[in-house]
C-alpha cells in the first residue's frame, strides 16, 4: 500500500511567485507542488497537497490526516507562530510531521522566531526554498517507513 502525504500550506502561500520574491523565490506554489509530487513518486509515495488561508480549515486538514496520511509536511505560514489550534491538532497525530519553510524564520523578525508547530513535529526543514519541500518529502517516507518496521 503506497503511503499518502498530506502536504500542507498555510495563508499567503498562494503568492508565491509575487510575494516578497528576494525572501520566497520566484517559484510559485505550482512549482513547490509539482516538485512535492515528483520527489513523492521517486520514493513510491503520493502527495495530497493543499493549501488553505483558513486556521479552521488546515485544522480540519490536519484532523483528515489522523486517519487518512502516513506523514505530514507542513508549511503553516503565518500560522506557525499564532495558532494554537493548530499546534493542539497536530499533538493528535501518532504519524510524522515535518515542518518546513521556504525562508529561515531563525534570521528574519523576531515575532518569527518562535513556531507553535515545531513542537509537535518530528523535524524541522528552513530556509531552502522550494528544495526544502523535497527534503521534507525524504524525511516523511524515510520517518513513516521508520515507524512500520
Amino acid at each position: 500500500m503506497s503511503l499518502t502525504i498530506y502536504c500542507l500550506n498555510g495563508p499567503n502561500l498562494n503568492l508565491l511567485g509575487e510575494r516578497e520574491p528576494a525572501i520566497y523565490g520566484k517559484a510559485t506554489l505550482a512549482d513547490v507542488e509539482k516538485l512535492s509530487q515528483a520527489a513523492a513518486s521517486s520514493l513510491g509515495a503520493t502527495v495530497l497537497f493543499r493549501q488553505t488561508n483558513h486556521e479552521g480549515e488546515l485544522v480540519d486538514w490536519v484532523q483528515e490526516a489522523h486517519r487518512q496520511a502516513g506523514a505530514v509536511v507542513i508549511n503553516a505560514g503565518g500560522y506557525t507562530h499564532t495558532s494554537v489550534a493548530l499546534h493542539d491538532a497536530l499533538k493528535v497525530l501518532t504519524i510524522p510531521v515535518v515542518e518546513v519553510h521556504l525562508s529561515n524564520p531563525g534570521n528574519r523578525e523576531d515575532f518569527r522566531h518562535k513556531s507553535l508547530v515545531s513542537p509537535a513535529a518530528s523535524g524541522i526543514i528552513a530556509g531552502f526554498g522550494p528544495l526544502g519541500y523535497r527534503l521534507a518529502i525524504e524525511a516523511a517516507v524515510a520517518l513513516a517507513e521508520q515507524k512500520r518496521v
